[in-house]
């Protein structure tokens, strides 16, 4: 076994090899603390056939086994990923999938398994580093290393890798991945922080990792084995000339086509009509797509830094036109239509009761609710695409989790509004920036649906062009625009502050001065977008929608909850099929109330007053008799509180108390007292008032 280690933050993070899963190209565990992950990196013999990307795939698995649990549910074992193992999947492949060479088509497996995880140390950001490590002492080329890192403010100081417990102050958290020099990957959320703070961050976080690069150099050292070659995809040399020749000036002919699919399609007419032309070999005919892809891209970036012009005309910081509409549809609770470009996005808002919150389970914190969910779909029919719609598929989930964290800084306590929010967005159209155009749909009908968010949330995709010492910044960048850039990255927030971004970076020693001004241009954008959400809804509606249900949180005596529940969830029952209303009891003697009606809800609060009211001596209480006895009868005065009316204490003389009184009869008795067991004693004599 070889085993290195590194400093990041207060901790000792350790990269051994050698002894398990030796049957992999490459396999390492990371720990940190007593959080442990096996990484491993598989090959495939032959390339994949047919392809011009390269096929990584990821997988991320957590086990209850490794914290101590065994899994809730039926089955008992883990089933299909979870959201938070298919999110960290993503941020595992992101910064990898750059660092393989360009035209290296074998397949590439990489798996992280956490084995050990304890209370303070997230495996998330070890299974980067892990991956990164797996793939540099291996046969696969890599142009790495690369590590992970999470970075936090807490209490206005930059930390990295804190513990669990450490990141629940902090107001600024994210997901980093660096190289020696580079910032390749960031993913994570902030409350509201300014540009200068990020910027700080990530360049913090990028000098956190350097002991960890040279960790894995050491590794590689000890233990690498010689890369594969592999054919790559260039053309023959003539072949190439020709295609830029030909091709060059028709293509920057089509960057004049606005609209997304009349350019796709005087695109591809253009190679068609260059095999034609100079009739290409069949076997060369994928190269020549893979390369006049790239050529595509070339022409683009050039017009970008020369002329400033983009493909669809407008200028750098131009941005689309918006157009948005508010409440479109009746029956959601809340809905909203928001039009970038050919980007557009429908949101709806459904508002629940508590026992609708999804339950989530967490290697930290354990069975946890969550009660703001986004969700964001993706048809096919949003690209023009003739594909049936699936299931969601990792980059929906990954899309919807980045617009989720923008607006969940916004979303009011349970106190202040009691409901369960869910949030679904639904990509119409596409080109450019959906995941950002679902931010800025989710914001305006969250406002629609009367959600009291103090501000709204919006978002704007940009880019970043560099050759050399010339950069052009891109705000608001199309589909076509993402691919050809150095730098793409998502941000979210309020017109005071960041809330969400992502980052992917394709270039090294990208200087922290042009990180700002990007990251100031993305601001004059967002205000921008901010500011015709504004002229839409300028603030959330007053009342809910008629179509939502009604919601009332009491609070009760925290040792009273199982007489609200009753015996085997009796009570409970009866109020939710008798009266229309779902009764929760949470912890700390909160209870909410959902009903349709609010005079159901009324009605069942004064049902459970009485079920946890106290029987006071001297008081009056409108009973009824549960059983009736020669020395007298039995009155239940509260909810499962039964006194004794003696014959003694009743008013008059009786003879025969059968002959007087049935059970099912009411009857207003007094409470004169309570012996040492806790039972009432009452009389019927003397009273004038009901209770």
């Amino acid at each position: 076994m070889e085993r290195v280690s590194a400093k990041v933050g207060d901790s000792e993070i350790f990269i051994e090899t050698g002894l398990y899963a030796k049957l992999a190209d490459g396999a390492v565990v990371v720990r940190q603390g007593e959080t442990a992950v096996l990484v491993t990196v598989v090959m495939s013999e032959e390339p994949v056939q047919g392809i011009d990307f390269v096929p990584l795939s990821v997988d991320y698995r957590e086990q209850s086994s490794a914290w101590g649990k065994i899994p809730g549910g039926f089955v008992k074992r883990e089933g299909k990923p979870t959201e938070r193992e298919i999110l960290v999947s993503r941020v595992i492949d992101r910064p990898i999938r750059p660092m393989l060479p360009e035209g290296f088509f074998h397949d590439v497996i990489i798996t992280a398994l956490t084995l050990s995880a304890d209370d303070k140390y997230d495996p998330d950001v070890l299974a980067i580093t892990g991956a990164s490590a797996a793939l540099h002492i291996s046969r696969i080329p890599f142009d790495g290393p690369i590590a992970g890192v999470r970075v936090c403010r807490i209490d206005g100081k930059f930390f990295a890798n804190p513990t669990y417990e450490e990141r629940q102050r902090a107001d600024l958290e994210i997901v980093m991945a660096g190289s020696k020099d580079a910032i390749v990957m960031v993913e994570g959320g902030a409350k509201e922080v300014d540009e200068d703070t990020l910027a700080e961050a990530l360049y913090f976080g990028l000098s956190a990792i350097q002991d960890l690069i040279k960790a894995q150099e050491e590794l590689r050292e000890k233990v690498g084995v010689p890369k594969v070659s592999f054919e790559g995809m260039e053309l023959p040399q003539e072949i190439q000339k020709q295609l830029e020749e030909f091709c060059t000036p028709k293509i920057i002919q089509s960057f004049g086509i606005s609209d997304k699919r009349e350019r796709k399609t005087f695109q591809s007419d253009i190679l068609k009509e260059f095999i034609e032309n100079y009739q290409v070999p069949e076997d060369l005919h994928f190269k020549l797509s893979y390369n006049y892809k790239k050529l595509i891209s070339k022409l683009m970036r050039r017009q970008v830094l020369q002329e400033g012009r983009r493909i669809d005309g407008r200028g750098a910081k131009d941005i689309r036109p918006i157009s948005i509409q508010v409440h479109p549809f009746e029956r959601p609770h809340g809905s909203a239509i928001f039009t970038r470009g050919q980007t557009q996005a429908f949101a709806t808002v459904t508002l629940g009761s508590p026992e609708e919150a999804q339950m989530v389970e967490s290697i930290y914190e354990g069975e946890t609710f969550k009660r703001f969910m986004l969700h964001y779909n993706f048809p096919p029919f949003s690209t023009g695409e003739a594909k049936p719609w699936g299931p969601p598929r990792r980059r929906e989930i990954g899309h919807g989790a980045l617009a989720e964290r923008a607006i969940e800084p916004l979303i009011p306590p349970e106190t202040e509004f009691p409901y369960i929010i869910r949030v679904v967005s639904n990509i119409l159209e596409s080109n450019g920036s959906t995941s950002m155009a679902t931010v800025c749909a989710g914001s305006l009908a969250l406002f629609d649906a009367g959600v009291p968010l103090k501000k709204h949330v919006a978002g704007i995709a940009m880019g970043l062009i560099m050759e050399g010492e010339s950069y052009a910044i891109l705000s608001d960048i199309l589909g076509d625009e993402d691919q050809l850039g150095d730098m793409d990255f998502k941000v979210a927030g309020t017109k005071d502050g960041i809330t969400s971004i992502q980052m992917d970076i394709k270039i090294k020693g990208l200087k922290k001065e042009i990180m700002k001004e990007a990251l100031q241009q993305a601001k004059e954008g967002r205000l921008y977008i901010l500011e015709k959400m504004y002229e839409a809804i300028p603030e959330p509606r007053k009342e809910v929608s008629p179509y939502a249900p009604k919601i009332e949180i009491i609070t009760i005596p925290e040792d009273k909850a199982l007489l609200v529940i009753g015996p085997g969830g009796k009570n409970v029952k009866e109020f939710r099929d008798k009266m229309g209303v779902s009764v929760w009891v949470h912890e700390g003697g909160k209870v909410s109330l959902t009903s349709n009606s609010r005079e159901a809800i009324e009605e069942v609060k004064k049902a459970i007053q009485n079920l946890i009211a106290e029987v006071e001596v001297g008081k009056v209480y409108k009973g009824k008799i549960t059983r009736v006895e020669p020395y007298g009868v039995f009155v239940e005065i509260l909810p499962g509180k039964v006194g004794l009316l003696h014959v003694s204490k009743m008013e008059g003389y009786i003879k025969d108390v059968r002959a007087i009184f049935s059970v099912g009869d009411e009857l207003l008795v007094k409470v004169i007292e309570i012996d040492e067991q806790g039972r009432a004693k009452l009389t019927n004599m003397g009273i004038k008032e009901p209770a």
